[in-house]
């Protein structure tokens, strides 16, 4: 078991928790980023200074890895920059080193009017642009696969947890815990698709040792954790044991602001994921690697909120 992996955007969040899983079940991990996210790497990887933008010294750096993952993200108002040419890059460096591309699938695909229980057959209708883009990637990844560049398509919900910051757990709906306040995006009887990401890396290592099994292109759907908002709420509470007041995001003020405020349309194109209840059904993981990493969801919470720094109150 093990063998080398170059994680692009090994500084983010997914790169990171990532890195942390393949270093512990024993691969060599070379993490790839800029040299001013260096500090972000994970202990006992190699540093490697390359910015994604230069895509033949990203090929160049990719040789000799037995997996590439691409974790490389943007904001959400420049993925229509720079999605495509970091999808084509890491399609390449595969192609090069020979390597197998695993690559973090999400919901966007499914748009408005999706299923409340989503797995790998079910049809993508995406209703927003970052769906549109998320389907032309997947789409890419899939000829490139026929092309023979062995492809793992490994889809979850919204992340939480490792260390991750940028998520809708800490930016809305526990940005004011600290003020006695908890802010939750949608209606707190909607059922909504979580990924703990020390638990999605651990997949990831199962399926990477398990690639050649596989055919060229395969998707996994992440089960993780598939939770009303009041079940979220509720493991929140436990951990901070006092009252907290729980109100609802003002998604009336993102879409008036939407024309206007580029952050606010991407957002508001996705609010419906808030408001229909779905689940990632992930039968065919379990089938492929037999047990699935799942930390119970209130543990999940209570680890995810300690590494923001909140400590319950006494």
């Amino acid at each position: 078991m093990g063998g080398r992996i170059i994680i692009l955007g090994a500084a983010g969040c997914l790169g990171r928790a990532a890195a942390e899983a393949f270093r512990d079940s024993g691969w060599m991990v070379a993490s790839l980023v800029r040299s001013r996210s260096l500090s972000r790497i994970a202990p006992g990887t190699e540093p490697v200074e390359v910015d994604a933008r230069d895509g033949d010294s990203v090929i160049e750096a990719a040789r000799g890895a037995d997996i590439i993952l691409n974790a490389l993200n943007q904001p959400y108002t420049e993925w229509a920059r720079f999605v495509p040419p970091f999808t084509e890059t890491a399609i390449a460096a595969a192609r090069t080193s020979g390597a197998t591309l695993i690559f973090p699938g999400n919901l966007y695909n499914y748009g408005s009017g999706m299923p409340a229980a989503i797995d790998e057959t079910t049809p993508m209708r995406p209703t927003s642009r970052k769906g549109q883009l998320r389907v032309e990637v997947e789409s890419h990844l899939r000829m490139a696969a026929e092309a023979g560049v062995r492809t793992i398509v490994l889809r979850a919900g919204d992340f939480y947890g490792g260390r991750n910051t940028g998520s809708w757990l800490d930016r809305v709906i526990v940005k004011n815990l600290r003020l006695g306040r908890i802010t939750y995006p949608g209606p707190l009887d909607i059922v909504h698709a979580w990924a703990y990401l020390p638990d999605l890396a651990a997949a990831m290592v199962q399926l990477a040792a398990m690639r050649k099994n596989f055919e060229p292109f395969e998707t996994f759907g992440f089960a993780g954790h598939a939770v009303t908002g009041r079940e979220l709420v509720g493991a929140i509470l436990k951990m901070a044991r006092c009252n907290l007041r729980v109100g609802t995001m003002p998604w009336w003020l993102i879409r008036t602001f939407g024309p206007v405020v580029p952050v606010f349309r991407e957002l508001a194109e996705i609010a419906y994921l808030w408001r229909e209840p779905h689940r990632i059904a992930g039968d065919k993981l379990k089938n492929a690697i037999g047990h699935v990493p799942s930390t119970p969801l209130e543990t999940a919470v209570a680890a995810a909120l300690h590494d923001l720094g909140f400590q319950p109150a006494h």
